[in-house]
């Protein structure tokens, strides 16, 4: 069993675009050690957005807990607000934006657990 929450995550994954990643519980033993999928809780700020990328084995599920965002998956873009779950099948292209004026927060579920060699950025 592992208890954790949001405020615990001493280093939360921060990329150039301005999304803020805590991964909350994973395969690391450090925050987990799950072996059927990992949870991440993502902030984006008013006018930023992720990377676009995919993920070649793992299933991602994003649910959204505050603000408005268009998602862009394999050219179809998508308008996604509070309460909404989306569901991205490997190896879907993804990119979420927030266009709101306040924080995009979601959930992101992977199952298997994320790792870094399950994204491939397609801005590098």
């Amino acid at each position: 069993m592992k208890l954790t929450r949001k405020d615990k995550v001493e280093k939360p994954f921060v990329n150039t675009t301005g999304e803020r990643v805590y991964e909350m519980l994973g395969a690391p033993e450090s925050i987990g050690g799950a072996k059927g999928h990992s949870f991440s809780h993502v902030v984006i700020p008013a006018g930023c957005h992720s990377r676009p990328h995919y993920h070649p084995v793992a299933e991602e599920t994003y649910y959204i807990l505050s603000g408005k965002g268009i998602m862009i998956v394999d050219e179809r873009t998508l308008e996604l607000v509070r309460g909404d779950a989306l569901l991205i099948q490997p190896p879907e292209k993804h990119q979420i934006f927030n266009d709101g004026d306040c924080d995009l927060e979601f959930i992101a579920v992977c199952a298997p657990p994320w790792t870094p060699d399950n994204s491939v950025y397609l801005d590098e």
